[in-house]
């Protein structure tokens, strides 16, 4: 195995500071990776590929989630359309059962504190 210059996570981080998400593939599985990790998680093989995602999905599941310092919030699995699911905020969601399966698309926000990451949330995609 070849030396690692860039954790993973720094390297999807720095995607979303260019505001793109990026996603990692693996050409020995044949299947999209996500979260960004070192070896295939489905044959232990590396190297992995990054590949760009449009952004766009549907909603596996949701939930409203209650914290006592914030608003509530909507967070849910995300099927996105290259084939990986990710966990994300869905902005102007209820987090209700009835939004499982609407489709989504990525808002990328870029830090307002020094040293702090980016985030990938999501919208609904009719909202553009």
């Amino acid at each position: 195995m070849t030396r690692i210059e860039i954790s993973p996570l720094q390297r999807w981080q720095d995607y979303l500071r260019e505001g793109v998400l990026a996603y990692q593939y693996s050409p020995d599985a044949d299947r999209a990776v996500f979260y960004p990790r070192v070896l295939c998680p489905f044959g232990g093989k590396a190297p992995l590929e990054w590949r760009v995602s449009s952004g766009r999905g549907s909603i596996y599941s949701i939930s409203l989630v209650h914290n006592p310092k914030a608003d509530p919030h909507a967070v849910a699995l995300i099927d996105l359309d290259e084939g990986f699911r990710m966990m994300a905020i869905v902005e102007g969601a209820a987090g209700t059962p009835d939004e499982i399966g609407r489709r989504v698309v990525v808002r990328i926000g870029q830090p307002t504190v020094d040293g702090a990451a980016p985030t990938a949330t999501f919208r609904w995609e009719n909202a553009e």
